[in-house]
């Protein structure tokens, strides 16, 4: 099949993004399909380009405000005028963050009638609010950290969950603009930080444990893993950089951990309307109890991403996964037109 893969983009997450891109654009090579790439901040590349992002490395931390309001003020590209898009069988969403995350591409796709990987518009929406995913959860019986919002101007809030806590902007990836606050002197600050992010920011208690993750694929779980960090939270740095943390596959935990860990992620994955995929994160506290933190739409895809080890251990290889995802989303607008 022919594949538009649709990746980069002008958001923070922009160069793990096209980390993904470029790893979901060889593996659909190597299953043998046709391959467009476009990144929706400078439309469809040519071969040199790509061969000029073959040199890419996701650096310590994201993109700073000033590059990407230079990239955000270039001559804005329109996905549908960089390709026609009709003449492809389907789109590969690796856009993480902003408009490819959020279902503001997912709903412009499918008013268009074009095949696209992932969840639709719907499901995108709420997963990328994690106020609103958290009450879903909260109303589906899935144990969630208590947490509270406030605005980023609100650096005085009330803060009614006690200390430790994280405070995060409320819809943002890989732990951008996140902070563990340990006493109310560190609250203001931490406040202002996730507020450079977004008009709203999420207090949530802190839960000391074990980090774990589970893919979800099909309506099916796969391997459960666990994220192994000096630090107490699995910041950009350690998701992004080679040797900053220890990612297990399958993690080491019992039958009974593993099938509560299943259940749950399913249960999120439906209660949050999602299609295809996703990746459900949660931590373990030292009582055993599970909490789950959130769940990503279009989580990392390079072969060694999560969600990528957590079906490589289930015995889907990574272009497999790739050319699965594909298959699905043809099948879903096939079914649904």
């Amino acid at each position: 099949m022919k594949v538009a893969v649709v990746f980069g983009g002008s958001s923070e997450e922009r160069d793990v993004s096209i980390a993904s891109g470029l790893q979901v654009i060889d593996a659909l090579r190597l299953a043998g399909h046709e391959v467009v790439a476009v990144d929706t901040a400078q439309g469809a590349l040519s071969s040199d380009d790509e061969r000029r992002l073959q040199q890419f490395q996701v650096l310590d931390l994201p993109p700073n405000s000033s590059a990407l309001a230079e990239i955000r003020s270039s001559s804005p590209v329109s996905v549908f005028g960089s390709i026609e898009l009709k003449e492809v069988d389907v789109v590969f969403i690796a856009l993480h963050g902003g408009s490819g995350e959020d279902g503001s591409l997912q709903a412009l796709l499918e008013v268009s009638g074009i095949a696209f990987t992932g969840s639709g518009h719907t499901g995108s929406t709420l997963a990328m609010d994690k106020d609103i995913s958290k009450r879903i959860m909260q109303a589906a019986g899935v144990p969630t950290p208590d947490w509270q919002m406030c605005s980023p101007a609100d650096t005085s809030v009330d803060n009614e969950l006690g200390y430790p806590l994280i405070v995060k902007p409320n819809a943002q990836g890989s732990t951008i603009g996140l902070s563990l606050v340990n006493e109310a002197g560190g609250l203001p600050d931490a406040i202002s930080k996730a507020g450079q992010f977004g008009d709203e920011v999420m207090l949530e208690k802190f839960i000391a444990g074990r980090e774990l993750t589970v893919g979800i694929l099909e309506d099916k779980a796969l391997a459960v893993g666990e994220i192994i960090v000096d630090s107490e939270v699995f910041d950009y740095r350690s998701k992004y950089q080679r040797g900053a943390a220890r990612e297990v596959f399958p993690a080491e935990i019992s039958t009974e951990q593993t099938a509560m860990i299943h259940a749950l992620g399913l249960r999120v994955h439906k209660a949050l309307k999602l299609k295809a995929f996703s990746r459900v994160d949660f931590r373990m506290d030292e009582s055993g109890a599970l909490w789950v933190l959130e769940a990503n739409t279009v989580p990392g895809l390079t072969a060694m991403s999560l969600l990528p080890q957590s079906a490589q251990a289930a015995g889907i290889e990574f272009p497999t996964l790739c050319d699965q995802i594909c298959r699905l989303a043809l099948n879903r607008n096939n079914t649904e037109k």
